[in-house]
């Protein structure tokens, strides 16, 4: 990504075509550069908060009520193996198949 002092950031065709490959998208000319322009704003605002002055600011804050309270940790409903397998692009048996990620297919590291 280019910078240049104060300017705003730009995000070049080929880091949208690098994130793309990474989240394993296919994007067509058209979307690499409409991406391009909404990433190029995302790092200029983020950049814009990274100059904020926060030296009087409170690290934690007071949180109000109820925000961040969860739930209990319960099971919920699911869905039968029948309907989750005719809901997949790929399955077997009651398995969705997905695609592997990592040479070997995981394990330990």
């Amino acid at each position: 990504m280019t910078e240049g002092g104060n300017a705003r950031k730009e995000v070049s065709a080929e880091d949208v075509r690098h994130v793309a490959r990474l989240a394993r998208l296919r994007l067509s000319e058209e979307e690499v550069g409409a991406y391009r322009e909404r990433l190029s704003a995302i790092v200029g605002y983020v950049d814009r908060l990274r100059g904020l002055d926060l030296s009087g600011a409170d690290a934690m804050g007071e949180q109000p009520v109820g925000v961040g309270d969860l739930g209990a940790d319960a099971p919920g409903p699911t869905l039968s193996p029948g309907t989750l397998t005719a809901m997949a692009p790929d399955s077997y048996e009651d398995f969705v198949r997905v695609p592997r990620v990592m040479d070997g297919g995981g394990g330990g590291a």
